[in-house]
């Protein structure tokens, strides 16, 4: 990985954001709901809800990263998770901020397989190695990636960052 950074402003968000609804648009699917994966996927699923005209949003928290370049050995679901039956027969766009691995990506997935009419997913950043290639990214990378949200530590005094 280089040692150059993919650097995400929360206006290069907003504009990623719109171009992305754009071509879930533009492609013809419909979504009846947008999973988003905390914490990543929140933002970006609450924009795309919006731009969208999509009001039945959903969250599914999955844990593996646990710093920079530092994950668990595989991505767990961690509760509450969404009733499978709550996404009987619905259209779902699975939103992330980015597909790394793709097994986040994956295990989300298989987790709607079996109980949805269609899923698609949906990420701002793509890397190469990625297990899953997403329906819809923004751009291709292989930097890692400042996400205006998680670049700064946060503010609760010996909590850390990822």
């Amino acid at each position: 990985m280089s040692d150059e950074r993919e650097v995400l402003t929360y206006d290069l968000f907003g504009t990623a954001t719109r171009e992305l609804a754009q071509q879930v648009a533009d492609s013809g699917f419909e979504p009846d709901i947008i999973l988003s994966i905390a914490r990543g996927g929140l933002a970006l699923g609450m924009g795309l809800g919006y731009a969208l005209a999509v009001k039945n949003l959903s969250v599914i928290n999955v844990e593996f990263y646990t710093g920079i370049d530092e994950r668990l050995d595989v991505p767990i679901v961690l509760p509450p998770t969404p009733a499978a039956v709550d996404l009987s027969g619905l259209k779902v766009l699975i939103s992330d901020d980015v597909a790394d691995t793709g097994r986040t990506l994956e295990l989300v997935q298989e987790f709607c397989e079996g109980h949805v009419a269609e899923a698609r997913t949906v990420v701002i950043y793509e890397k190469p190695q990625s297990v899953i290639k997403p329906d819809y990214s923004w751009r291709l990378t292989d930097r890692w990636i400042d996400f205006p949200w998680s670049v700064l530590p946060p503010v609760v005094p010996g909590a850390l960052a990822h």
